[in-house]
This record gives C-alpha cells, structure tokens and sequence, in this order.
C-alpha cells in the first residue's frame, strides 16, 4: 500500500472493524482498497458511489478508530469513488448530475375500493382508506396501515391513488416503495443532486410509501430526510400515506420522533381475513380473472388457504391452470388435485446459495461469472434478481450476505431484487410456476 499502509496494515484495519462493528461489516469490505496517507487522513477506494455513501454515513466512525488503534496515531478517514468525477460533496467523490426525469405513477387497475372486499379484520383500515381518498389532508394524516404480508395493505394504498385522482385528475402523487426511497435519495446524494429530489418529494399532494419499515437499521441520513420530508408535507396539509409489516412502535431502529409522528394521525391494522372474507376474496379474484367458480370450490380454497391473499390468488391460478391442462370446468375434485399436492419441503432440508445459483443458471442459461458482475442488461440482471430473491426465501442468510454472492451487492440491492420479483410473480402466473420449481427443486437438492 502506499505511503507507509502496508497490506498486513490493511487487512488488520479491516479486521478490527469486523471484529469489533459485526453489524456494521459487510462482506464487500474485503474488495476496499486502501489509498493514500497524507495531512493525517486516510484515504480509501470505495469502489463506487453508493458503496462510499453507506460507508462514509454509517463505518467512518469505525473505519477512524481501527485506523488509529492499529497506526499509533489520531487519523481521519475520507472514502471516495476515484472512477468518478470531481463535483461532489466532500467524502463523496461521485459526478453531479440531473436526477432521471420523474415517471408516471405506477398503479394496478385491479386495486380500487371496487375490488376491496372487507371483513371484519380490514373494516377500519378501508373506511379510513375511503375517508383520505375523499378529503385528502383532512380527514386522517397521516394514515399508516399496518398489517403481515399479503392481506391488502398494497390494494389500499393504490385505491386511495386512485380515489384521489378521480376527485382530483391534476393531483400530484408521489408512490413508491420505502427500499425505492431510500435508493433515490442514495443516487441522488451520490449525483449531487439532493435539491431536486427534494423538490420531488415535498412538493405533492399525497405522498404514499409502501414498506416503511425498511426505513430502519443504521438509515441515519436517510431517516433524517424523511423526518423534514414528513414536517414539510404535514404542516402544508399534504396528505401522507404509508404501510408496514408492524406498527410504528415496533420498527426496528425507527427513530422516536419518526415513531412519534407516525402515531399522529390514525393507525389502522388489517388482520387475517375470516374465513367468511376468504369466501368472498376467492369469488372476486376467480370473477377478475374470467373463472366461474362453483361456490364448493370457492369453500374448499377458503379453508386451505388461511394465510393471506397472494396465496388465495396462487390457489386460484393453480386450479385454473389444471382445469386448462385437463380441458375440463373447475369442480371440486379437480380443485383437490390441484392443491393437495405433496407436502412442503422438511425445514431441515437445508438451501445454498450455490444450489439456487446453479439451478438459475441451467433454467436461464447464464454463467456464474454473469451473476456475479456488474453488467445490468436484463438476461442477466432477471435471473441475479431471482437468485437474490429465493436466497431469502430459502436460507437464513441475511441480506448483506446474499449480496455478497453476488458481487459484493449491498442489501438495498437485495431488497430491490425481491420487491421486484414479487411484483413480477403477482403479474405473471407462468412466472410464479417457474420459481416454485426453481424453489422445489432446490429443496430437494439440499434434502438430507
């Protein structure tokens, strides 16, 4: 290493920050490269943008004390891009640029009020839902909806949208996901571009984030745009939307002023639907797709599916499917045959990552090298989603971890990939087909 930072100094650096901030450490630090040692501040390759923002807003403090403890004296640490150019904030060296042009709201046609079928576990969190939609601002704000995965919490964020616009065609709406956020406002620090993606964010009449929870873990900067972000939009009256797994009490890490500030408004959560509701959420779904559906069948997928709604709709696909192989109208028995099929895989049949990668890449035809770099076209960056996406399914590895089999990627791109692969699997049942047997197949390869 230059000036004085030999490799064993690096690598001791480097290990003392494992060993000391685990929580910290990501298993791309070992491709960090260090740089120069002049004016008492060590410089060090982060390889590229987002990579030197985590690491400049979360590791500098850490990076600063291993960096003294192993060279004997007080020393300042700066991680830059060199590949980058030169207008940047200090300690960021990435290119100024323009934020990408705004694109258009995003919504499913399926998800309006119409389509909503309420029961007793959903009740509240559609009247409000209906109420904001009316008199945006007014009514509940902000209005956070909590519930588990898959019970409607999407579908209601996208009806208010669609209630807005229809009260209000000129309205502007900011929706996306919470990991959507927090990338935007990651390139556009990296871009220098922070003025406009504020003016983006604060100056709408509904902003909706799907997810927040994920705004949580050492998200410190990021935490602290959305606290203003929040303060703007609400003291101007704006309407605020937002949905998570857990109410805000129970998100890890969640600042307490953002915690306070999502309690102001109304919280409504959205439970497991009775089976009752399943009935009906069966009868709407089969309708939506062009399926008449024998009220027995609707029954029987009712009582075996009890967890959420994605899953009802998986049921619905799988006999609709089978009831085209067979050529044939849906009927109970055929429902029986197409859903008690064999058991789920023993939850001591251990994946590995290796094993997904090798079955994406024999499906899609890739190599492993692909997987793993940086090129982005979509042959290759699909089937890395895929990867990334049944890695968390199927392992307990954490989301650094995953990422770390792929390049080095940081969880933010792990995160994205599975949002991804979940809306895709939502739209495209032959998709969904091919994943459950990428996942079966790995299951019993790894079966012991």
């Amino acid at each position: 290493m230059a000036n004085g930072i030999t490799a064993q100094r690096w690598k001791a650096l480097l290990d003392k920050v494992r060993k000391e901030q685990p929580d910290l450490y990501q298993p791309w630090f070992a491709s960090l490269q260090a740089g120069t040692l002049a004016g008492g501040t060590l410089t060090v390759d982060a390889r590229d943008s987002e990579k030197a923002y985590y690491l400049d807003s979360s590791c500098r403090r850490a990076f600063a004390e291993a960096a003294q403890a192993i060279l004997g004296r007080l020393v300042a640490v700066e991680f830059v891009d060199p590949t980058a150019g030169t207008d940047a904030q200090p300690g960021l060296t990435t290119p100024a640029r323009e934020l990408p042009p705004d694109e258009p709201i995003k919504l499913s046609p399926t998800y309006v009020f119409e389509n909503f079928v309420v029961g007793p576990g959903n009740r509240l969190a559609h009247a409000a839902s209906i109420a904001v939609a009316e008199n945006p601002g007014m009514s509940y704000n902000p209005l956070f909806i909590h519930g588990s995965v898959g019970l409607g919490k999407t579908h209601l964020l996208q009806a208010i949208c669609h209630g807005v616009l229809a009260h209000k065609p000129d309205a502007r709406i900011y929706y996306f996901s919470c990991d959507s956020f927090i990338n935007h406002f990651i390139t556009a620090l990296a871009q220098n571009a922070v003025h406009a993606f504020r003016s983006r964010c604060r100056h709408v009449d509904l902003l909706v984030i799907d997810d927040v929870h994920f705004l949580t873990g050492e998200r410190e900067h990021t935490q602290e745009e959305f606290f203003h972000t929040f303060n703007t939009l609400y003291q101007a009256q704006k309407q605020i939307v937002l949905s998570s797994d857990c109410p805000p009490s129970e998100i890890p890490d969640l600042q307490d002023r953002l915690v306070s500030r999502f309690n102001w408004g109304l919280v409504a959560r959205i439970d497991a639907p009775s089976y009752e509701t399943r009935v009906a959420i069966t009868r709407r779904k089969a309708r939506q797709r062009g399926l008449d559906l024998p009220e027995e069948v609707c029954s029987f997928i009712a009582a075996k599916v009890q967890s959420n709604i994605r899953e009802i709709e998986g049921a619905i696909t799988r006999v609709q499917m089978q009831a085209q192989v067979e050529g044939t109208d849906p009927s109970l028995e055929l429902a029986r045959a197409a859903l008690d099929g064999p058991p789920e895989a023993a939850p001591d049949r251990e994946v590995s990552v290796q094993q997904i990668m090798d079955a994406v890449m024999v499906r899609f035809n890739v190599r492993l090298a692909d997987l793993q770099s940086k090129k982005r076209s979509r042959s290759i960056a699909f089937p890395r989603q895929i990867c990334m996406y049944l890695a968390r399914k199927l392992t307990r590895h954490s989301l650094g971890e995953i990422g770390g089999y792929f390049g080095g990627r940081d969880h933010t791109t792990v995160l994205h990939a599975c949002r991804t692969i979940e809306e895709a699997i939502a739209n495209d049942a032959r998709l969904e087909a091919t994943i459950g047997q990428l996942a079966e197949g790995c299951r019993n390869n790894g079966a012991t």
